[in-house]
């Protein structure tokens, strides 16, 4: 039975390499981001014939304006980008829930909608500026602040990782700090505070990282958003645009979430390898560095194309 297991867990790993393989061994990555870009292309025109139509009252308008954008958003993350990167680097490095993973990559995709949102309309309403002067700022400003803050996400991650794993070579050492001769832990019921139970400690990291992941990402805009938010509301509609923008953000959540629950499901097939006790311990240590340094190694290649 364990070598059958192992077999099934083995399987997502070697679709991994195989995909990794076609991506930068044989030109796959070229192939995608050129379908990507002329996807996203081909939809940014729709779109704004589509809001035309929509000023027009044309019935149908407002569903096909939806449609598009969540085409759009899908397009946009399928490129070359970072949410993706990020929350799949965290899904690899850490032992998330497939349901965590679901939120995260929502949250942060609908949070990157939320910030173009405020900066169109915070900056129409405080400088006038247009299409350029906010693409700009998204492009010359925000973008390479994402990329920095995901490097230093992903070096904390490495960092983490390579603190586990000295932790896992430790020797635990008996201590008396409190003049009583018994094992200390949370529930120990000596009228001690030891520390934070498991849970808690679970919730606090769990909170933490979440902030960190969300933030990350939803510092640059997308200039998709920012584009149909200015026509929107150059037109009198900047509600049918919100709407538009937020349902771009769930179209980049459906490649999210996919890439998400690879990198999960491969993080598993390394893990099942290993057990139980101090040997599992060091290679969920060991794999944690490793996400980490992939995620400052993709975000730096982003940073250096931006700078």
């Amino acid at each position: 039975m364990h070598t059958v297991m192992t077999r099934i867990w083995l399987l997502p790993l070697a679709f991994g390499l195989m995909v990794a393989l076609w991506l930068w061994g044989f030109g796959g990555m070229a192939a995608l981001e050129a379908w990507a870009e002329a996807g996203q292309r081909d939809t940014q025109n729709a779109m704004a014939r589509i809001v035309r139509a929509l000023k027009a009252g044309e019935p149908g308008a407002m569903l096909g304006l939806v449609t598009l954008c969540f085409a759009y958003g899908f397009f946009h993350a399928a490129g070359p980008g970072h949410g993706k990167v990020l929350i799949g680097g965290y899904g690899l490095a850490q032992k998330v829930s497939l349901a965590r993973l679901a939120v995260l990559s929502v949250t942060a995709s609908l949070a990157q909608a939320l910030a173009a949102v405020l900066l169109v309309h915070g900056a129409l309403w405080v400088f006038g500026w247009g299409r350029r002067e906010m693409e700009s700022v998204a492009e010359d400003w925000f973008a390479p602040a994402s990329y920095a803050a995901i490097a230093l996400v992903g070096l904390w991650l490495a960092g983490r990782g390579a603190l586990r794993l000295w932790r896992a070579r430790a020797v635990a050492v008996p201590h008396d700090h409190h003049h009583h001769n018994h094992d200390h832990d949370a529930d120990c019921g000596c009228g001690h505070a030891h520390g934070p139970t498991p849970d808690q400690a679970a919730a606090v990291h769990s909170w933490r990282d979440a902030v960190l992941l969300v933030g990350a990402i939803a510092i640059r805009p997308c200039t998709g958003a920012i584009f149909l938010l200015l026509i929107t509301a150059s037109l009198g509609i900047a509600g049918a645009g919100i709407l538009g923008a937020f349902a771009m953000g769930l179209g980049t959540a459906s490649v999210t979430l996919v890439v998400a629950f690879a990198a999960a499901g491969l993080r598993e097939s390394l893990m099942a390898q290993w057990g139980d006790g101090k040997p599992a311990l060091r290679a969920g240590a060991a794999l944690e560095i490793a996400a980490g340094a992939l995620v400052v190694l993709v975000a730096g290649a982003l940073l250096r194309s931006a700078l």
